[in-house]
């Protein structure tokens, strides 16, 4: 008589377990090995943006003068006081944009819903045109009107958008005309300044990295290195907000609180950047897809995110500054980029919306 061995149905969950662990890690290594080489981009980048203008520069010397190690007096100047300013700024604005703009993606649910899509950036672009053209705001008075602006708009915009809840498509139109509306409020503004007011509003309004003052740079630098960490700490609260208000709160979050506090921190991060550089456009709506393509399904998305908008900042601001007979600003040079985006964006969307 033969009898038939029974399979051990015992190591099919072990071998289950097993498979996930190794897929775990190697989304971890992904995740290590593509935020690596961002990070090691945006300090290339850093450099060569410190290296290159009318006089050359070396990458020994940028990176002595920069440190403080000995270098020459010549080199020492240029880099502290002419270019490392500039550098700093494109480097923080596209961080600071990035981050924001990849949380606003993902709670909403929307690739469009960027802050320079929804009202954020026109908000504060408006309030410190106001405060250019009514004060001639300078120091930190310009980036607290524009973070006063760019949370005084994502709270209309919020209650506006409120039906049970916030769906993504629904914020993202009421974002879309309260940006037209503050858009004809800052023309109706500069119609009313002085001349020499106007010129500055409009020269901001274009947006360029090499704007910010001392004070103004230094209240990016505060707000980035204390909200891109939060947000990335807080991470994982945004993926259980991703699942949808019943089943956060079932998982045992507060999802109004948890969205209030994310959103705001990422306005605030928003207003910085556009109070240091003006409205840098698409950049947040096009780095955090980036950033998500480079780490598949896993990884520390704000993180990525935040270092794919540093780059793209920096980048744009090479091309503005050298790659053309005549310097242009930052914000055209992202806009040029943008656009195309945006509209293979609305393509593809419409696409997938046929195929359903």
């Amino acid at each position: 008589m033969t009898t038939t061995a029974s399979p051990d149905v015992s190591t099919a969950p072990r071998s289950s377990t097993g498979a996930f662990r190794g897929d775990r890690r190697a989304r971890s290594a992904r995740s290590i090995l593509v935020t690596s080489a961002l990070a090691v981009a945006v300090a290339v980048g850093f450099v060569v943006s410190m290296m290159l203008g009318s006089y050359v520069l070396d990458a020994g010397s940028v990176v002595a003068a920069t440190l403080g190690l000995p270098a020459e007096a010549s080199a020492v100047f240029v880099v502290r006081e002419l270019r490392l300013p500039r550098a700093l700024t494109a480097v923080f604005v596209g961080l600071a944009l990035g981050a924001a703009g990849i949380v606003f993606q993902r709670l909403l649910r929307n690739p469009l819903a960027a802050p320079d899509m929804i009202g954020i950036s026109a908000g504060a672009s408006t309030a410190a045109v106001a405060a250019i053209v009514f004060t001639s705001a300078g120091g930190l008075l310009l980036p607290a009107a524009a973070v006063v602006g760019g949370l005084a708009t994502a709270i209309v915009v919020y209650l506006l958008a409120w039906r049970r809840g916030v769906a993504g498509n629904r914020f993202v139109l009421v974002g879309i005309g309260v940006a037209a509306l503050l858009e004809s409020i800052t023309g109706y503004l500069l119609t009313r300044a002085e001349i020499s007011d106007a010129r500055a509003a409009i020269t901001w309004l274009v947006g360029s990295v090499g704007l910010a003052g001392p004070e103004v740079l230094t209240a990016l630098v505060l707000a980035v290195l204390a909200l891109v960490p939060l947000l990335a700490v807080i991470g994982r609260a945004s993926g259980v907000l991703e699942l949808g208000t019943d089943a956060a709160r079932g998982l045992g979050l507060r999802p109004q609180a948890a969205t209030a506090l994310v959103l705001g921190a990422s306005v605030v991060l928003v207003a910085a950047a556009t109070a240091a550089a003006g409205p840098i456009a698409f950049v947040a709506l096009m780095a955090g897809p980036i950033a998500e393509r480079l780490l598949g399904t896993g990884g520390a998305r704000v993180v990525a995110s935040a270092l794919v908008g540093a780059i793209l900042v920096t980048a744009a601001d090479l091309i503005a500054q050298h790659a053309l007979p005549t310097p242009i600003s930052t914000g055209i040079v992202t806009g040029l980029v943008g656009a195309p985006y945006i509209a293979w964006l609305l393509i593809r969307s419409d696409r997938r919306g046929a195929r359903r």
